[in-house]
Order: C-alpha cells, then structure tokens, then sequence
C-alpha cells in the first residue's frame, strides 16, 4: 500500500477519533508532508520508538503506541504465564501525551492478561528501571524521548533485568508489532475494568522511597558534604521534567543545605518554555542559570533532562567564566574520584571495571588503567553497558564500578540498568563538596586530571538530515564512505579502518582482522597515522542525524584541541556535510 492509500485508510476508518483526521484533513493540499507522514512506519528498533508527535504511520500517536503494546503484549506472553504474572511496569516523563500514551499502553497490556504496574506521577528512567528489577518484572515500558525538543516523544522497552531490551528479544517485538494491523488487531480495555479485574496496580510512594535509600548507599565521602554544607552552595534545573522530585529530595538527604533551583525551568511543562531543547549539552538551556550562579557566587550548575536519564555540568574556572563540560569531561572526573575514594578507603575491588562506549573518551581508559581496574568498550547505547553489568551478576567473574557514555549518561551502583541523573547528580554535587575541602574547584580538579594523564580532547558534530530526503541520505552517504573510504586526514594517514558492520579490521597493509565481542553495528572508525587520533561516523539511533565523534590527546588542550579542529575541518569537506 502506498503512501497516499494510507493518508486515505487513515481518513476512513471508523477507530480513527475525529481531531486526527482533521489533523489530517488540514494536510491534504500537502503532498510532501503526506508523504513525510506516511511513507513508512517509525521505525521500532532495540530502544524502542521515537519520532515526531502527529497523526501518520511516521509519527507517534496513540495508535502505533497501541500497536508497540500489542507486540509488547506478545513477546510477555511468549514468556510464559508467570511473566504475564510477573507483569510490565509503565513509567512516563513531564512531555505532551506522555501520561496519554501510558494510559494507553496500561489498556492493551490488561486486556491481554498481563498485570500491569503504572505510575501514578511522573517518574523518571532510573526510577523505572530500578522499580523493574524491585517488583520483579517481566518488562517495562517508558514513555520519553528524552533531550529531544518538544515536538518529539518516544516509547521505550525494558527487560526483566531492568535494561534495554537485547536486540534479540526486540526483534521478538518487532517481529510481533509487524504482525497487527495497525487498527483491526489491537485490543484494548478501559483502565476502570483493568482495575476491576485485578490487573492495573499502582505503585505507591515505598517505591520511591526505596530507590532514594538506594541511591544513597553510592556516596564515596559523605563526610565531604557535611564539612561544607554550610556554606557551599549549587544550581540545579530540571529542564521542566521528572528529575525535579528525585534530585532535590537526594541533595537534601546527602546533606546540601544551599541548592539553588531555576524555578522557571522547574514546572513539568512538556512545551519546555524556558529553552529551544532541553538538553544540557546545548549551553543556552543553563541561561537563567548562570545569572543565578553568578548573583550567589555558586562554583557548579547541575541540569538534568527531562526523563533524568542524563545529567550535564557547568563548573566556573579560574578566571570566573563559567564552562560547560562535556560529557567525556564529567564521566573521567568521576571515574577518577571513584576510583581514588575507593583505593584510599582500601575497597577498591582486584576485579573492578570501567564500561563505555567505544565513542568515549579514552581518558577514561588511562585513568582506570592507572588504578589497575580493567576498561571495557561496548557500542553506543547505555543497553550495552546493561547487558554487561547482567553478566557479570550472572558469572561473577568482575565488579562494576561505573559505566558511561560521552552523550551525558552514568551509572554508579548496580540498582538499575539504565543511565541514572539521580545518582549522578549526587555523586558530582558530594565530589564538588569533596575538592572544596581540599580547596579546589571541580575545574581545577580537572586541570589535575589532564596534567595527571594528559591532554584529550573530544568533539561530537551532528549534521541533521530530517524527512524521507534525509534518510535517503544518510544512507547515501555511509555506503558511499564504506565503498570510498577516506586515505588521509588533515595531513595525516589513516592507518586503520574499523566497520563494527562487518566486523572487520583493516590496515593499510592490507591485513585484516576480527571484531571480537561485539555486535553488528552501523559506524565506521578511521585512526590516524600520529597514533593518537581517530574519528567515528556514525548515524544516529534515535534522531535523522549522521554523527561524527573525533578525539585526539596532546601536550596541551589547546594543541589536542587545535588537531581536532582540523580533523573536523576535513572531514566535512571529504564528507560533502
């Protein structure tokens, strides 16, 4: 069927409620942005859905979130009785239709038998995850899409394990959403007789209190907030979304007497008024801020996303100027702090491990070699880090320390499976208190880290590419670069070219190697002839973008950052971005 003769089906049929097909009627002098809609079914991969809210196969709605559940219904089932028993938790984030969309995938889970946990109130990811894992799960679901702007929502699935869904167990789901039409095979109830029946619970504040004490246990040098919490004090915002409850009530407890919060940012308003996208990887977010920081004399801003799965920082240096660190910059101070609080409280395990990604900083990778822990690379996407942290609670053969990705996420504690803003804003707010008291900024202590192991620099650029045109060429341009690749960059050579799809290694000689312990993925990594530098292409799993990671190390900053610069620089020419 073709784009148009699904705009029609759409238009026509009776399960369809009246504002969608007017939303619809409104585009039908519009052939572009019918085809925009309709031209294929968003696309449903391990971490789930996003897209752009609206009526169409190609946006998120209620009915392909009907659709997602029905597949998601399955797969539970597929389990066995005593996963439809164990059930699925449903959590949601502070976004338009958020609440809406849960609802109705609390009602297409009960009507096909499953006990189905929803909560009463925003929640945020770590929370979901933790709470997947304490009631004993089969699944869960939670309905974000994150750092996106406010045009976007997302639905995520979780396993047992509190995790991600394994690309094997998703295409289980995708494989069954593929098998419902998208209106005559969805089943559903009302959550009044999901009640009745005994299958929709809500889950009650103990929950939340229970992660809060859990959270708590991951503290390093409690010792460090009471010494200075009379006097130092920090910035926080929400971004207008769920961390708002978990991060205050943690400051709190762990002892933080002076937490200044952006009360503008802090409403749960999916339009996200205050900011063009909440994220804090964008420096405008932290405006209001700053001007906060800067009439209270406050050293660190904390800003978590909407759905708390993230946490950025921006620290004040030297010279008073306030800088957004990057994700890389955050993950290696608390590698470093851990790491050290660990090895001078004489518990840092014989078999401890450093998990990120292989698009994140190798900083890391020095720093947690110099403590003896092992470093471990997994792709991109906090479900590999998971996947990890179950095996080694299933053979016990290493203990996790910490886990990150340069795009902002951490997890400290074994409590959840997903990036944790709750616990990482703890740990960032006591290792600021724990530098003051060696009367040091966290700029400062980052300053140490690079003269310690030396100069790296990352840089991550995303070149959108929205719509059917933008798909087509992303593709484009990936097979072109596999089948062209590159020689040399900015002067220098690249020596060796990495595809995570084909697993090969290839060097300039001709030799190939295996790509061992990893899965199939679409990126391409180019190292280069001066052994310290490399850059990755990659597209995004969650947004129409091709994404280039570059990092490099030196003898200062600003040389790391100048090879950077000119990497970049080339890399756009021969890439036509």
């Amino acid at each position: 069927m073709g784009y148009k003769e699904t705009y029609n089906r759409w238009l026509e049929n009776p399960v369809v409620d009246e504002n969608t097909k007017a939303e619809l009627r409104a585009i039908s002098d519009n052939e572009k942005e019918i085809e925009e809609r309709f031209y294929r079914d968003l696309e449903f991969g391990t971490a789930g859905m996003r897209g752009i809210l609206g009526a169409g196969t190609n946006r998120i709605n209620i009915y392909n979130v009907r659709q997602a559940s029905q597949g998601v219904a399955k797969y539970v089932n597929s389990r066995g009785a005593d996963a439809a028993v164990a059930g699925v938790l449903i959590g949601y984030d502070t976004r338009n239709y958020s609440r809406t969309f849960a609802e109705e995938t609390a009602k297409v889970l009960t009507c096909a038998g499953i006990k189905t946990y929803l909560f009463p109130i925003v929640h945020s990811v770590p929370e979901v995850s933790f709470g997947i894992r304490t009631l004993g799960c089969a699944a869960g679901v939670m309905i974000t899409a994150s750092h996106n702007p406010k045009e976007y929502n997302g639905y995520k699935v979780y396993g047992p394990d509190g995790g991600q869904l394994p690309p094997d167990a998703a295409d289980v789901v995708v494989e069954a959403i593929n098998s419902y039409d998208i209106f005559d095979d969805v089943k559903y109830i009302s959550l009044e007789e999901a009640a009745q029946k005994g299958l929709l619970e809500i889950p009650g504040e103990e929950l939340d209190e229970k992660f809060l004490e859990t959270v708590m246990t991951q503290q390093q040098n409690p010792e460090a907030v009471a010494e200075v919490a009379d006097t130092f004090k920090l910035v926080y915002t929400p971004f207008h979304g769920t961390g708002s409850r978990p991060i205050k009530e943690i400051l709190k407890r762990i002892g933080f007497k002076n937490v200044l919060v952006v009360k503008e940012q802090d409403t749960e308003d999916g339009n996200f008024p205050t900011v063009k996208s909440p994220n804090p990887e964008d420096q405008e977010g932290f405006e209001i801020a700053f001007g906060m920081a800067t009439e209270n004399d406050v050293e660190v801003i904390l800003g978590s996303v909407p759905d708390c799965d993230r946490v950025g920082i921006v620290v004040r240096d030297a010279d008073g100027v306030y800088r957004t660190l990057t994700g890389n910059q955050t993950g290696a101070l608390l590698v470093e702090y851990i790491l050290k609080s660990k090895k001078e409280k004489g518990i840092l395990p014989d078999d401890g491990v450093v998990i990120k990604t292989i698009v994140t900083t190798e900083l890391a990778a020095a720093i947690a070699e110099s403590y003896g822990a092992e470093v471990m690379n997994v792709l991109t996407g906090f479900k590999y880090i998971g996947e990890k942290m179950t095996e080694f609670a299933e053979k016990g053969n290493h203990t996790y320390l910490i886990g990150f990705e340069e795009s902002y996420g951490y997890l400290v504690g074994t409590h959840a499976r997903d990036k944790d803003g709750v616990v990482a804003t703890m740990l960032i707010a006591e290792m600021a208190a724990y530098y003051k008291t060696k009367g040091k900024s966290l700029y400062e202590a980052l300053q140490d880290i690079y003269k310690k192991y030396g100069y790296y620099a990352e840089k991550t650029v995303s070149f959108t590419m929205p719509g059917k045109d933008g798909m087509e060429k992303m593709s484009a341009l990936l097979t072109d670069i596999r089948e062209n690749p590159p020689k040399n960059v900015a002067g220098m050579d690249i020596v060796l070219y990495t595809d995570y799809q084909s697993q090969t290694v290839k060097d300039t000689k001709g030799g190939i190697s295996s790509i061992q312990g990893l899965p199939k993925s679409n990126v391409l990594k180019y190292n280069l002839s001066d052994d310290k530098s490399y850059f990755i292409v990659r597209p995004s799993g969650t947004e129409p973008k091709i994404k280039i990671y570059l990092g490099t190390f030196a003898d200062s900053l600003e040389s790391a950052q100048a090879t950077i610069e000119k990497i970049l620089a080339d890399c756009k020419a021969q890439l036509g971005l």
